[in-house]
């Protein structure tokens, strides 16, 4: 019997048949996914460092360029790239497809102790990295509202407990904060009151630095007993800043709060999120595509 013969004898249904195969293949062809460019996760490593009241060029040239002097000397890159804004600076890298960015994350950390040297030494604190992949969005992102707490309180909160819970989500990949920075205290001079005085905005720096020190204060013994000195001598609010001495003029105290305006604020003034025409940190998180996220209620 040959294979053809039933197609042969029946006409009409082979006709059918082929037809209906035709229709078939020409619907599914439609719903079959395309994918012009493969999801490939590439080994990305994100190193960021921040100076408060720096511009871009100052960040550019006195941030950006060390580290990427530094980082430059890592095998297998193949790209880096880097962003300077007002007070901070961003440095990505990308690394080869063979390469594991675990180790690249460990040398990563390695360039940046080599580079901290060359770095500004009025840098707050030092520049950290993040294995990050550059495909993933954020696929969560929370605002906070209060009637109670400051902006800055709330961003406190929001980068102290928060994120740091939401991180430890399993598949949770960065969570990042933004909309709001954290609290300070902000001393704006009165340039006609210093120049009157003779007194310098070093002095001014030098009398804050030292009131701001926290440094072990000794202990006082004698043949039996000896005594720990304790005493709090950090400034944590405007009304404590307010009776510092800077100087002396004239036999009598220069307070600094007589030489401008003290206020609690925050740290950068221009960095501003609102959720419901309330002020509102803002938690952006990556996930990885097998996380579940529920929702809560307080």
């Amino acid at each position: 019997m040959n294979i053809t013969e039933p197609f042969v004898r029946r006409p009409v249904a082979t006709t059918l048949l082929t037809i209906g195969v035709a229709l078939a293949g020409a619907v599914s062809f439609g719903l079959l996914p395309v994918s012009p460019l493969p999801q490939v996760d590439f080994p990305t490593v994100s190193v960021t460092a921040s100076l408060p009241g720096a511009s871009p060029e100052v960040m550019a040239a006195t941030v950006a360029t060390p580290l990427e002097r530094a980082l430059g000397r890592i095998a297998g890159i193949t790209e880096m790239t880097s962003t300077s804004s007002l007070g901070n600076t961003r440095v990505t890298l990308q690394f080869d497809l063979a390469r594991d960015v675990n180790s690249a994350a460990r040398e990563v950390q390695a360039a940046i102790q080599a580079a901290r040297t060359e770095l500004p030494s009025s840098l707050p604190n030092n520049p950290t990295y993040r294995k990050v992949n550059p495909a993933d969005a954020p696929v969560m992102i929370l605002a906070m509202t209060s009637d109670r707490f400051t902006r800055g309180q709330m961003y406190d909160i929001a980068s102290t407990y928060v994120a740091q819970r939401i991180s430890q989500v399993p598949g949770v990949g960065q969570v990042t904060v933004g909309g709001g920075s954290l609290p300070a205290v902000r001393v704006e001079l009165n340039p006609t009151v210093l120049n009157r005085l003779g007194i310098g905005f070093d002095d001014v720096r030098t009398a804050i630095t030292a009131t701001n020190a926290n440094r072990p204060k000794g202990f006082i013994e004698d043949a039996q007993h000896a005594w720990q000195i304790a005493a709090n001598d950090q400034a944590k609010s405007a009304a404590e800043y307010l009776p510092v001495i800077v100087t002396y003029r004239n036999g009598a105290p220069v307070r600094l709060g007589d030489l401008g305006r003290i206020e609690d604020s925050v740290q950068d003034l221009r960095n501003h999120g609102m959720a419901d025409g309330k002020p509102a940190p803002i938690e952006a998180s990556a996930l990885s595509s097998n996380s579940e996220f529920g929702s809560c209620a307080r």
